[in-house]
C-alpha cells in the first residue's frame, strides 16, 4: 500500500517537474527582454509608463460610438477605437454566420444551380485576399455610388450616396423599460428550449418551441408599449444645402462607407470557411442517420433540423470558432481604407503623437488576446452545452 502510494507521488513529481521548468524557462525570457528593454530606454533618456493615457488627445475621429473630440484623453481615443473594432466584429460575425450557414446547406442542394452558385460563391470569395476585397468594396463599389443630391433613397426615409448611408435614428422613452423586457424574453426562451428538449427526450413530444419564442419575443416587449410608457420615435435624415454645389444629410445616423466596406468584406470572406465548415458538419453525419429518421415520417426540413444539425454541430463549432477568432483580428486591416477601430486610432494616431510604442503596442496586443479569449471562452462553452451528451 505504501509503495502504491509512493509510485503515484513520484508520478505526479515527474509531471509536475517538467511543468515548472517550462515555467522558469518562460518567466526567464520575459524577465530578460524586459530587463534589456529597460536598460535601453534608459540609455535613451526613455521613460516608460502609463501616464499619457489621462494627457489630451488632441485630435479627431471621424466615427464614434460615444462622445469624442479633440479635448478627450488617449485613454478616451483608446475606447473609442476599443468599441469600433467591436462594433464591426459583431457585424461581421452575424453575417457570416448567417451567409454562411445558407451557403454551406446550399452547397449540398439537391437543385444543380443552386449547388453550382454556392461552390463558385465560396471559390471566389475564399481565394481572392481579404485586403483585396476590402479595396473593391470601397474603392470601387462604394465609390459608384451618386452624391447626396442624387442619393439612392428608400421610401424616403433611408438614403444610400457615396458619402455613406443614411438612416432614420431611433429616439426611446422609458428604454431601459423595453431592454429589461427584451433580457426576459430571452430568459423565458432559454427555458422554454430546455422544457421542450426535455419533454422530446424524455417523452418523445415535439412542443411548438419556436412558434412559443416568437411569441414571447412578440408580447413581452409589446406590453411594454401598451402599458408601461415605452415610446418610440424616429428622426429622419433630411436633405440640406449648404452652398450652391455641397449637399449633406442632417438629422438620422449616418453609417459611413469605411464601415460599410469593411463590413462587407469581412462578412463575405469569413461566410465561405464557415461554409465549408457546415458543409463538413452535415456530411459528417452517418446516412443511415438520415434514412432512420424519414423512415419514421419525417420530412427533410425536420431531418435536418432535428436529427442532422444538433450531431453536425459538434465537428461545425470548433472551426468556428477560428473564424470568429480570424474576423476579429482581421478587423485590423480597417487601416487601410482609414476606418477608426483600435489599431488605426490606437497603435497608429496616438502612437505617432506620444512616441510610447512599447506601451501602445503591448496595450494593443493585449487588448486583442482578452477579445480572442472572450470569444473562445463563450464558443467553449457554447460548444460544450451543444454536445450530445450519451445516456
Amino acid at each position: 500500500m505504501n509503495l502504491k502510494k509512493l509510485n503515484i507521488e513520484n508520478k505526479k513529481v515527474r509531471d509536475f517537474i517538467p511543468q515548472a521548468l517550462t515555467v522558469l524557462a518562460l518567466l526567464s525570457v520575459i524577465i530578460y527582454f524586459a530587463t534589456n528593454a529597460q536598460i535601453n530606454m534608459g540609455n535613451r533618456g526613455i521613460s516608460f509608463g502609463f501616464g499619457f493615457l489621462n494627457q489630451e488627445a488632441s485630435f479627431d475621429i471621424t466615427f464614434s460610438m460615444i462622445e469624442y473630440d479633440g479635448s478627450y484623453s488617449y485613454g478616451r481615443a483608446f475606447l473609442v477605437g476599443l468599441l469600433n473594432t467591436i462594433l464591426v466584429s459583431v457585424i461581421g460575425i452575424f453575417f457570416a454566420t448567417i451567409i454562411g450557414v445558407f451557403v454551406g446547406v446550399s452547397r449540398l442542394s439537391d437543385n444543380y444551380l443552386i449547388a453550382k452558385v454556392a461552390e463558385w460563391y465560396v471559390e471566389i470569395f475564399r481565394n481572392i485576399p481579404l485586403i483585396l476585397q476590402i479595396f473593391f468594396w470601397y474603392f470601387a463599389a462604394l465609390r459608384a455610388l451618386p452624391l447626396p443630391e442624387n442619393g439612392i433613397s428608400f421610401n424616403d426615409i433611408s438614403f444610400l450616396t457615396i458619402k455613406g448611408w443614411y438612416v432614420p435614428k431611433f429616439l426611446w422613452t422609458n428604454f431601459n423599460i423595453f431592454l429589461l423586457s427584451v433580457i426576459a424574453a430571452f430568459i423565458a426562451i432559454y427555458f422554454i428550449s430546455s422544457y421542450s428538449t426535455k419533454q422530446r427526450e424524455q417523452f418523445g413530444k415535439q412542443l411548438p418551441a419556436t412558434t412559443i419564442s416568437l411569441a414571447t419575443l412578440i408580447i413581452l416587449p409589446l406590453i411594454t408599449f401598451l402599458f408601461l410608457g415605452v415610446s418610440l420615435n424616429f428622426e429622419y435624415p433630411v436633405l440640406k444645402q449648404l452652398s450652391s454645389t455641397v449637399y449633406t444629410y442632417e438629422g438620422g445616423v449616418s453609417i459611413i462607407p469605411e464601415l460599410i466596406a469593411l463590413a462587407l468584406a469581412l462578412s463575405m470572406y469569413t461566410a465561405t470557411f464557415i461554409a465549408e465548415n457546415v458543409r463538413a458538419g452535415i456530411l459528417g453525419v452517418g446516412k443511415g442517420q438520415k434514412e432512420a429518421a424519414a423512415s419514421i415520417g419525417l420530412n427533410k426540413n425536420q431531418i435536418l433540423k432535428l436529427v442532422v444539425m444538433p450531431q453536425a454541430l459538434r465537428i461545425i463549432i470548433p472551426p468556428t470558432t477560428n473564424q470568429y477568432l480570424n474576423l476579429t483580428k482581421n478587423s485590423s486591416l480597417a487601416a487601410a481604407i482609414a476606418y477608426p477601430d483600435l489599431v488605426l486610432v490606437f497603435a497608429g494616431t496616438a502612437l505617432m503623437q506620444t512616441g510610447r510604442a512599447i506601451e501602445i503596442i503591448s496595450i494593443t496586443m493585449l487588448t486583442y488576446l482578452t477579445l480572442s479569449i472572450l470569444i473562445s471562452m463563450f464558443m467553449n462553452w457554447y460548444n460544450k452545452k451543444m454536445a450530445i451528451k450519451e445516456k
